[in-house]
């Protein structure tokens, strides 16, 4: 079940009405899960129901994808904006200094997160912003080419392809080290809210600047990289760990970009841990 919230955020031009889209289940201490660009909040799926007996889970989609609307006029979709518009979510549900954890772009907005001190942990799954300008400019090409070819996909075509690992793995194989593993109705579901993303343009531009550069040293942080990411290559994590020292830097045997369906039993033990 899925819930929407409106609150207002502050702008150059006046205060701004955000709404995004969120789902809410379990009990226990908050841990807010932010998921990659083009992506939705149901890429956590895989993981919720085996986190939610210890954690108050709170998946959201960002601004501009999944179900959530673009943001107003006067506020971009940038890091100096997304932060703000995070911390008045939680505001708004309720939630002070949420545990956070997030998925690539996700995972660069929780340390951003962090870096601000509006949480109280931050566990990052293959986080954006530790890149070289190679690097960057390569998975940044590999996602405009996903991109383009979901969008140019016919509903018919997309959903043939998901009935077979075969085509699952042609849909998915960028993000996933198992793609057959991932249900038809996720493959489509996922293929469509990447194709509808109405930020993701905007989204990707704003991360040609961006370069993660801050120690956290106040918080506990957990870096998760997969093994087999293909995206971002697990050397950045590495890094991640050199600019992050008191970081605890886990990796994911078997696991692509998106781990949560590769090995969900994993991911949920890295999430609980992190957030403790």
């Amino acid at each position: 079940m899925s819930d929407t919230v409106s609150f207002s955020v502050p702008s150059p031009h006046g205060p701004r009405t955000v709404t995004l889209s969120y789902a809410r289940v379990g009990t226990g201490e908050p841990l807010l899960l932010l998921h990659g660009i083009g992506h939705h909040r149901q890429a956590w799926d895989p993981v919720i129901p085996l986190i939610a007996a210890e954690r108050d889970v709170i998946a959201v989609d960002l601004p501009g994808f999944g179900a959530s609307p673009a943001l107003p006029d006067g506020l971009t979709h940038d890091l100096s904006t997304m932060v703000p518009v995070l911390g008045a979510l939680c505001e708004a549900l309720g939630i002070e200094r949420p545990h956070v954890a997030g998925n690539s772009l996700g995972g660069l907005l929780a340390l951003e997160l962090g870096r601000e001190k509006l949480v109280r942990s931050v566990t990052t799954f293959s986080p954006a912003g530790f890149w070289s300008p190679v690097e960057r400019r390569y998975a940044f090409g590999v996602l405009l080419a996903m991109r383009q070819a979901a969008r140019r996909m016919p509903l018919p075509v997309i959903e043939r392809l998901s009935r077979s690992a075969a085509g699952r793995t042609v849909l998915t194989s960028s993000i996933y080290a198992h793609p057959a593993r991932r249900s038809p109705e996720a493959v489509v579901a996922e293929t469509l809210a990447l194709a509808h993303a109405e930020a993701f343009t905007e989204t990707l531009r704003a991360g040609t600047t961006v370069q993660f550069t801050d120690d956290i040293p106040a918080l506990p942080v957990t870096v998760a990289w997969g093994a087999r990411d293909r995206l971002l290559v697990r050397r950045q994590g590495v890094r991640a760990k050199q600019i992050i020292p008191r970081a605890r830097l886990v990796r994911l045997p078997g696991c692509g970009h998106v781990p949560m369906n590769d090995d969900p039993a994993l991911v949920a033990r890295v999430l609980l841990d992190g957030s403790r």
